[in-house]
């Protein structure tokens, strides 16, 4: 049995649509690797060797200015695709958040696998565009919206994200979860103080919209409010 016969995310990653045969040299190309929390996958301005699925766990996008400070620019998620194909440079460092697998290909052979199968092609472009529109929705999010509404929104897409592990593949809104990120990473993404952070996340729970039951859990328990505060 292969690799894509077990795989978990198989009917929502980016080779969801081949068929058997193609499944099976596309298969051949990959391994899966384990990536350890704190680890990363891929540097910022290096070549661009490689590209992924992501299997399970979490995986943060970094880029750093000349002083050495970070800002998360993005997340992937089981189901995610990362890396740049038909790219010379990577563009962003990708780090796990948590322990994560994912399953990897070399860039050179995945660019031709893709020219060679149209229907791969037409996933990385869903993919793009996708990602293009998120994209658009985080600048409004820091750019616009206020320090409750950053807050909602990102909980709120946590839990379309995470289930209860907070790394691993799910369908549908999840009521309880599992941040993968730290006070201080949320902060990070968000623009915010770690301060700021606490506050609004106290504020949340006292106002019974949220609950904390340990310091990275999360319970949505009123998700109608929560959707009004994130605007």
């Amino acid at each position: 049995m292969s690799s894509c016969d077990t795989c978990v995310v198989r009917n929502r990653a980016i080779c969801a649509g081949l068929d058997n045969q193609e499944i099976a040299a596309l298969n051949v190309m990959g391994r899966r690797r384990a990536v350890a929390a704190g680890e990363p996958l891929i540097w910022e301005d290096d070549d661009s060797l490689l590209v992924a699925n992501v299997i399970d766990g979490v995986l943060k996008l970094v880029t750093s200015t000349e002083d050495g400070r970070e800002q998360i620019v993005g997340v992937a998620y089981p189901s995610d695709f990362i890396g740049r194909p038909f790219g010379q440079t990577s563009r962003a460092s990708v780090v796990a958040l948590t322990d994560a697998r994912v399953c990897v290909f070399a860039r050179n052979d995945f660019d031709r696998f893709a020219r060679e199968h149209p229907e791969l092609e037409h996933k990385l472009l869903e993919r793009t565009l996708a990602e293009l529109d998120r994209t658009r929705s985080w600048m409004m999010l820091l750019g616009r919206k206020t320090a409750p509404e950053k807050i909602a929104t990102f909980l709120l897409e946590m839990s379309e994200r995470l289930d209860d592990t907070g790394c691993t593949p799910k369908v549908g809104a999840a009521r309880r979860f599992s941040l993968p990120f730290s006070r201080q990473q949320v902060a990070d993404v968000l623009g915010l103080t770690i301060e700021t952070v606490s506050r609004q996340f106290t504020k949340l729970k006292n106002d019974g919209v949220i609950e904390l039951p340990s310091r990275r859990e999360v319970e949505i328990i009123d998700r109608g409010a929560l959707v009004s505060i994130a605007g």
